[in-house]
């Protein structure tokens, strides 16, 4: 033992020690589990917004068909919003999750559904479950 250290240090400097160590193992384990928490609910998240878009989108291809069949001159302004809903969809930046303007333009196509829903005059009740989405007239 050196002469300059004392043999008690080492008893009285375990608690630190302990609690050093104790505190970066925990926060090591918790990084690790936020990790895989986070990327979950990401997940999840990500395909809730993926199946609201498919839903407006097979919305918007459905009465796009059935407008072009009869298509009359008062069915032009629901055209072109129809047209602006499905140019918005195919413009919504899916495999990029960082895009700062997401939400912004997820709550745009949002609008642009409810307006057209307004002019065709349907009452639709999009609901996401634990089951999978569903949207009902």
């Amino acid at each position: 033992m050196a002469a300059d250290q004392d043999p008690f240090d080492a008893i009285v400097m375990a608690d630190d020690r302990f609690h050093g160590e104790g505190y970066q193992e925990g926060y090591e384990e918790g990084s690790s589990l936020g990790v895989i928490e986070g990327r979950q609910y990401g997940a999840l998240q990500g395909a809730k917004i993926g199946s609201e878009i498919g839903c407006y989108q097979g919305f918007a291809f459905a009465w796009r068909c059935l407008l072009h069949s009869r298509a009359t001159e008062k069915d032009s302004r629901k055209m072109k919003v129809l047209e602006s809903l499905i140019g918005m969809i195919q413009k919504f930046p899916y495999d990029d999750p960082t895009y700062a303007k997401l939400h912004d333009d997820l709550d745009r196509i949002r609008g642009r559904f409810k307006q057209l829903c307004s002019l065709l005059n349907v009452q639709p009740d999009f609901k996401i479950s634990v089951q999978g989405s569903e949207l009902s007239f």
